[in-house]
């Protein structure tokens, strides 16, 4: 502008906004340079913040950007197919190709001759179940079914599967093969060592317990400890309930009286079911506490190890 000429009000608006926004970045910088000096008398960590932190104007905000959605991995199983197209097979004839069942096996293996069985054979097939699956590589699999039939025999077939990596489809890629069961596995020895006498409180707590959670008889809530909440089997299965054996891991559990509150102990109990179709042998694992000169049942749990080793 020359010297001696004013400027217009056009031209001073501008250069005042230029001013400002200067004067504000020059605040920024001081700003910036008194939170880093401040950091660096903090210590590490601080002055790490302040390098990570910078001025708001630095760098633009980055968009929001939706979080990756991951899907839950998919495993092939084609135990149920294979089981299916046992069932299937087993019950159908090639006299009969164009029964329910020869249609539904040819359905799924397409290429499978189906069998033929005797028209004079006395044992028929009950059920089928999958015991083994193995993947052989890639989308090949082997699923070992067994068929038990109603004379009470058992055969093992093994069935070829291709099975794709989502378990969204299935084919049978061959005909099955006869072959051995599988090995029966080695029991391990159960920790349940202690033996506990039939006439002491924790056998007498333990029969009262399954009587009421099995037959109905009693409630189930007197025998819990504080907080557990068990419901009794409903519609009562059986009629009466007989403790046959009491075994602990703990010594304390065979204590003639019950031990101080708080010691906890973990029992397996073989008992005897009755109703009007016979006797059922039964197992249950129980936890307990001793609470105020008794026992509490903590915990229940069927299907436990019973014991494959000494006593």
């Amino acid at each position: 502008m020359p010297p001696g000429k004013k400027a217009s009000r056009s031209e001073a608006v501008p250069a005042i906004a230029a001013g400002i926004e200067l004067e504000k970045m020059r605040r920024r910088v001081r700003l910036s340079r008194l939170a880093l000096f401040t950091a660096i008398a903090a210590g590490p960590v601080a002055l790490a913040v302040a390098m990570a932190s910078g001025p708001a104007a630095a760098t633009a905000a980055a968009p929001n950007k939706p979080a990756p959605v991951r899907t839950a991995a998919v495993t092939a199983d084609p135990a149920g197919y294979a089981q299916v197209f046992i069932d299937a097979w087993l019950r159908s004839s090639a006299d009969e190709a164009g029964s329910a069942q020869a249609r539904l096996a040819q359905s799924l293996a397409p290429d499978v001759a189906l069998p033929e069985p005797a028209a004079d054979a006395q044992s028929k097939l009950r059920s089928v179940t999958a015991v083994r699956s193995v993947q052989r590589g890639g989308d090949a699999w082997a699923v070992t079914v067994a068929a038990q039939y109603t004379d009470g025999m058992v055969r093992y077939f093994a069935v070829p599967v291709a099975a794709d990596a989502r378990g969204a489809s299935f084919a049978v890629t061959g005909a099955p093969g006869a072959v051995a069961g599988p090995a029966r596995a080695a029991v391990p020895a159960s920790p349940y060592t202690v033996h506990i006498p039939s006439d002491g409180a924790l056998s007498s707590t333990v029969g009262e317990f399954l009587g009421a959670y099995l037959t109905g008889t009693g409630e189930v809530d007197r025998y819990l400890a504080p907080g557990v909440k068990l419901t009794p089997v409903s519609p009562a299965p059986y009629s009466a309930v007989v403790v046959r054996e009491v075994s602990a891991v703990e010594e304390a559990a065979a204590a003639g009286q019950v031990p101080a509150d708080g010691t906890k102990v973990r029992v397996l109990v073989q008992a005897e079911a009755r109703d009007g179709a016979g006797r059922w042998p039964l197992a249950y694992e129980l936890a307990l506490t001793a609470r105020s000169g008794r026992w509490d049942v903590a915990a229940l749990e069927a299907g436990t190890v019973q014991g494959g080793g000494a006593r």
